[in-house]
């Protein structure tokens, strides 16, 4: 057998590190100056003054929406937010023990069977298509687990914003006004970040012109992975497991020690602190403060000290994934949602890269480095 390495004149990038894949106006990420702008807004700017479904109209069209067309937006997700009685038993016979992600990656996949745009592939169905995605991602995220949980589902509420509502589903209680800002800050932050790895996933699918439902089952499945949005359970459970800030130093660095991974840090882009992590920092310590349960965020802002501490120099620092872990162990969310609301954000994200792209598409097509044998003797299996 012979070995050989064929001569490639692309650098080959493990994991596509750096390698531009597409050209886009939606979102630019600043890794050494730990800068996020949507649209050419800075992240700060919407998390202090925007909506969720403000932000994702920005996302989508380009533009921020007037008075009329962010009102007609708004109406647009409301009318979609039920889903199907059928689709309500279907999550009822999930089992119980399976993820809530799994949960709302075969749900979106069924809807996109009764969508009644499903043969349309134009803009405006596939924006329409976006709307009912968006709008039910949130009803099916609160009603697997409520079913996991064994609690009656409860219907949406019209009145309510997006995060408003999706909150009351999931706890049966209408937010107060803070709380409800704070779920609207979240969406905001998750809502998109550039060419991640499910936001590939989701544009490799409709570049071949598949519809947009497979796109954002394939996104779901991506953000589902422990290296990716299910980064912030891992980060939950990591804080629980060390229980105290007296446990915090030795914890790191027998970690480190044995080099394990240390959930909630580090970044493939940002070489200095995620400034979405910055922003729910704040929001955590507030949380904290108001419950007088301040011990979770302690044993947090003492991990980011030891971290930074011994990794800063790396380039190792807070992700957003870190302090949202906290924030929905403050509003009292358990941690096999938290990847769901992440999806339930960043389906926004997802579909304004798969809108763009569409409009000048190319199927994804990359190429690989062959490394192994050639010429090889076939030998009759009599013979072997």
């Amino acid at each position: 057998m012979v070995s050989r390495m064929e001569e490639f004149q692309v650098p080959f990038s493990r994991g596509l590190e750096g390698v531009p894949v597409a050209i886009t106006a939606i979102s630019h990420i600043d890794g050494k100056q730990g800068n996020l702008i949507y649209r050419g807004f800075p992240i700060e700017v919407l998390a202090q003054f925007s909506t969720f479904e403000e932000t994702t109209y920005l996302l989508w069209f380009g533009d921020l929406p007037n008075k009329d067309e962010l009102e007609n937006f708004k109406r647009d997700l409301i009318e979609h937010r039920r889903i199907p009685d059928f689709m309500k038993e279907c999550i009822g016979n999930i089992p119980r023990d399976t993820h809530p992600m799994e949960a709302l990656r075969t749900c979106v996949s069924m809807l996109g069977c009764f969508d009644p745009d499903k043969h349309d592939t134009s803009r405006g169905a596939r924006i329409r298509k976006a709307v009912r995605i968006t709008a039910q991602m949130a009803t099916i995220v609160a009603y697997a687990h409520r079913t996991r949980k064994g609690l009656e589902l409860i219907d949406p509420n019209p009145n309510l914003s997006h995060a408003a509502n999706l909150l009351y589903m999931l706890t049966g209680e209408v937010p107060d006004a803070e709380t409800a800002r704070l779920m609207d800050v979240i969406l905001i932050l998750h809502a998109e970040h550039g060419m991640n790895a499910s936001t590939f996933a989701a544009m490799v699918i409709a570049s071949t012109l598949s519809d947009m439902h497979s796109a954002i089952v394939g996104g779901i499945g991506a953000l589902r992975g422990p290296l990716h949005g299910g980064a912030n359970e891992r980060v939950l459970e990591m804080i629980e497991e060390i229980g105290s800030v007296e446990n915090v130093e030795p914890y790191i660095k027998n970690a480190l020690a044995q080099r394990r991974r240390i959930m909630g840090f580090g970044h493939r882009v940002y070489k200095t602190y995620d400034p979405r992590a910055r922003i729910l920092k704040e929001y955590a310590r507030k949380l904290s403060q108001k419950s007088g349960q301040t011990k979770w965020f302690e044993i947090a802002e003492k991990i980011e000290e030891v971290v930074i501490r011994e990794l800063g120099a790396k380039g190792v620092f807070p992700n957003v994934d870190f302090y949202s872990a906290i924030v929905y162990k403050m509003l009292d969310l358990p941690k096999e949602i938290f990847t769901p609301l992440f999806a339930a954000a960043r389906v926004a994200g997802w579909t304004a890269h798969v809108l763009e792209y569409l409009q000048n598409n190319r199927i994804f097509r990359p190429t690989s480095i062959y490394n192994g044998p050639t010429e090889v003797e076939y030998i009759p299996l009599e013979e072997r």
